[in-house]
């Protein structure tokens, strides 16, 4: 018969209890966290307005972006609250998605990465067969897998921690 107490909730120790080291930090997560959206809408929208850049390399790049935009928006909003926040809790439901997006999103951007090195290979040692290896086809084949790949990681991993690791209160 082992501990049968339910936990709801997640106590976050934050990384100072200094109020204006607190500040600190919110205010340099904020910064890092808006410039990194800033820079990568700026990417997304230069290559969805300029046709010259509608090759598979910024085709990757721009779902890369979209990627860093999300992985950011996964973590860092809950992270500028409990910088601030009087309470510092998570729910062990709001942990659990957080766990799932963080992992979906990380495998995704290393998937992606991945398709970014087969294309820069497939340029450099096949040039004149470049087109047809890296075809609008191919190129979406392989992003639709980086997310497959991502979501499948992120599931295994999410369902893992919910059914095999055990939480307990402490008093």
């Amino acid at each position: 018969m082992g501990n049968q107490t339910k936990v709801t909730e997640f106590i976050i120790l934050g990384l100072s209890n200094n109020l204006q080291m607190q500040i600190f930090l919110f205010l340099g997560f904020l910064v890092v966290y808006l410039v990194t959206l800033l820079a990568n809408m700026v990417i997304m929208l230069v290559i969805r307005a300029d046709p010259h850049l509608h090759t598979p390399m910024y085709f990757f790049l721009s779902h890369l972006s979209f990627v860093d935009i999300c992985y950011f928006s996964a973590i860092v909003p809950n992270m500028l609250v409990h910088f601030l926040a009087e309470h510092k809790t998570i729910s062990v439901n709001s942990c659990i998605e957080q766990m799932f997006f963080f992992f979906l999103l990380a495998a995704t951007e290393i998937c992606i990465l991945s398709a970014m090195a087969y294309d820069h290979y497939a340029a450099i040692c096949d040039p004149l067969r470049y087109m047809d290896t890296m075809s609008t086809r191919i190129c979406v084949q392989l992003a639709s897998s980086a997310w497959a790949i991502g979501f499948f990681h992120a599931l295994l991993n999410t369902v893992s921690a919910l059914m095999f690791l055990k939480y307990c209160q402490s008093y």
